[in-house]
C-alpha cells in the first residue's frame, strides 16, 4: 500500500533526517507494512505497526529496548531510530510507526546454506535467546502452558473448511490439493492420537523472538554469508524456547518435495543445544510438541478460505506434505534435532 505523501513528509520531519526523495512500499511482510525511505540524509526502513495500539505503546517499546540491548552485545540487530524529543514509537492518524537504518542484504533459507553456515544460523538462535534473559530478564514464571490441540477440535476444523472449499463453484488446482490434505490430515491424527503430547510436557520457557525464518533475517549481499540483521522483533515473548528452534528450522531446512534436510538441520541443533545451554530431552520435547502443532494447524488454508488472503498459496504445498514426511519420519527427525 502506498504511503501518502503528506504522512511521510510529517513522520520524517519528527526525526529530522531531511526531505524525502522517494518512498517503496516493501511486499515481503504478511503482518505488518514496510516501506524503503531515501532522504538527503540516507536510506531507512520504516515500519507501520498495524497492530500497534497507540493508548497501549509498552510491547512495542519493550521491543525497541531489547533490540537496542542485543546491539549493545554485538548481535546483528537494527534498532529504531529515536525523534527529536527521544520516542521510538511515533504516533500518526493513531497509527503507530518506528524508523530503522536501512540494511542492505538478502534474505537465504536453508538450501542457500552451507552444513557449517546452519551451523552458525543455530548458533545464532542459541545466543539471541541466553541474550534476551540477559537484557530483558528472566520469564515470568508460573506461566499456563499452551493446550496441544484436541483431536476432536481439530476434525471439526477440518470440516469447516471442506465445507467451504466443496461450496465452491469453480473448483482449482488448490482446492484439489487443499482437500486431499484434509482428508489425509484427518487420517493422520486418528491413527496416532494417542502420541498428543500432555501440557506437563513443555520445554523450558524464556524470551524468544517469537517468528525466527527466512523472511526475518538478512544476509550480507556480498561478500562472507554471514546475518547482518534480525529484524521484525513484534512477536517477542515468553514462549518455550526450544519450540521456537524447532519451528525455525522447519521452515529454513524445509525442501521443496516436503521433506527436511536432516544433516542440515543436526548441524544446526547441535550448534543451538551448545549456544543455548539447552538439552537433548528439551528438544525432543520441542520437536514432539511442534510436531503435533503442525499436524493441527491450517492457518494458510484459514487465510485462503475465509480471509481471501493469498499470500500464503505458494508455500501450502511443501508445508502440507512436511506434515505427512515428518510423521512418516519421527524417529529421523527427532534424532537430527537430539543427537
Amino acid at each position: 500500500m502506498r504511503l501518502p505523501e503528506r504522512t511521510l513528509t510529517d513522520l520524517l520531519r519528527r526525526y529530522g533526517i531531511g526531505e524525502p526523495l522517494a518512498c517503496e512500499a516493501l511486499t515481503t511482510g504478511l503482518l505488518n507494512r514496510g516501506y524503503r525511505v531515501a532522504t538527503t540524509r540516507g536510506e531507512f526502513f520504516l515500519k507501520h505497526h498495524l497492530d500497534g495500539d497507540p493508548l497501549a505503546q509498552a510491547p512495542l517499546l519493550r521491543q525497541h529496548r531489547a533490540t537496542a540491548a542485543l546491539a549493545e552485545l554485538g548481535l546483528p540487530v537494527a534498532p529504531p531510530l529515536a525523534d527529536r524529543e527521544g520516542r521510538t514509537v511515533v504516533v500518526h492518524d493513531d497509527r503507530c510507526y518506528a524508523l530503522h537504518p536501512w540494511v542492505e542484504g538478502r534474505h537465504r533459507d536453508g538450501g542457500q546454506l552451507s552444513r557449517a553456515q546452519s551451523r552458525r544460523l543455530g548458533a545464532l538462535l542459541g545466543r539471541v535467546h541466553r541474550a534476551l534473559e540477559q537484557v530483558i530478564g528472566r520469564a515470568p514464571f508460573p506461566r499456563a502452558s499452551r493446550r496441544a490441540a484436541a483431536p476432536a477440535e481439530t476434525d471439526a476444523r477440518i470440516d469447516q473448511l471442506l465445507a467451504r472449499l466443496r461450496g465452491r463453484a469453480r473448483r482449482t488446482a488448490f482446492d484439489e490439493l487443499a482437500e486431499h490434505r484434509l482428508l489425509e490430515r484427518r487420517a493422520l491424527l486418528r491413527a496416532h492420537a494417542h502420541l498428543r503430547p500432555r501440557r506437563e510436557e513443555v520445554p523450558a520457557e524464556g524470551w524468544v523472538h517469537g517468528d525466527f525464518h527466512p523472511l526475518n533475517l538478512l544476509y550480507r549481499a556480498e561478500g562472507p554469508v554471514e546475518p547482518v540483521a534480525i529484524v521484525d522483533w513484534d512477536r517477542l515473548d515468553v514462549q518455550p524456547r526450544a519450540e521456537e528452534a524447532v519451528r525455525a528450522a522447519a521452515i529454513f531446512f524445509l525442501r521443496p518435495d516436503g521433506g527436511l534436510d536432516l544433516p542440515k538441520v543436526r548441524a544446526y541443533a547441535r550448534a543451538y543445544r551448545t549456544a543455548a545451554g539447552a538439552s537433548p530431552t528439551e528438544l525432543a520435547a520441542a520437536v514432539r510438541r511442534v510436531w503435533w502443532e503442525r499436524l493441527n494447524d491450517f492457518w494458510m488454508l484459514g487465510w485462503h478460505y475465509e480471509r481471501q488472503d493469498r499470500r500464503a498459496d505458494p508455500q501450502f504445498p511443501a508445508a502440507a506434505a512436511l506434515v505427512v514426511w515428518w510423521t512418516r519420519h519421527a524417529l529421523a527427525v527427532s534424532d537430527a534435532f537430539c543427537d
